[in-house]
């Protein structure tokens, strides 16, 4: 028997800030709030567009982003065209926002797509790419994928 074709659904991520977090991907990603539970000690919120569920944001811990353990590497979101990843790299600039790369680069040596490459309020790896129109900048990474935040 063979497994039915698999989509991804929404990313759940753990944050420290459930209001920081709620402004930062929704001035970003343009995404609304389905649903959010603010109050208590059982903080969330579900984060989509058009009434798809794409993030949801789970307050439940502290300090930042591990890097060096397993799990989550970095969360990629894909968009039409080059031009609408240059106004996510500008509002990521107007936010001061970390980008691991200066800007827009491809995803390695000789690709047309790429994207710019940052950090969430909490060191979470994230990625806004297109599939083509990043060869305009060199990559910053020289054996290895951009996305693999070497």
């Amino acid at each position: 028997m063979s497994t039915p074709a698999l989509q991804t659904g929404h990313v759940g991520l753990n944050v420290t800030d459930l209001a920081r977090s709620i402004a930062f991907y929704r001035r970003v990603f343009g995404v609304e709030v389905l649903g959010e539970q603010s109050e208590g000690d059982r903080r969330f919120a579900f984060l989509g567009r058009d009434g798809t569920l794409l993030v949801t944001l789970w307050q439940q811990s502290g300090g930042t982003f591990p890097v060096d353990r397993p799990g989550l590497h970095h969360l990629s979101f894909q968009v039409p065209d080059i031009e609408a990843v240059r106004r996510t790299e500008a509002t990521l600039r107007e936010l001061g926002a970390e980008l691991v790369y200066d800007g827009v680069v491809p995803h390695g040596e000789g690709a047309s797509s790429g994207g710019v490459f940052f950090t969430d309020p909490d060191g979470i790896r994230l990625e806004v790419y297109a599939p083509s129109g990043a060869d305009t900048a060199p990559a910053p990474t020289q054996g290895a994928p951009t996305c693999g935040f070497f």
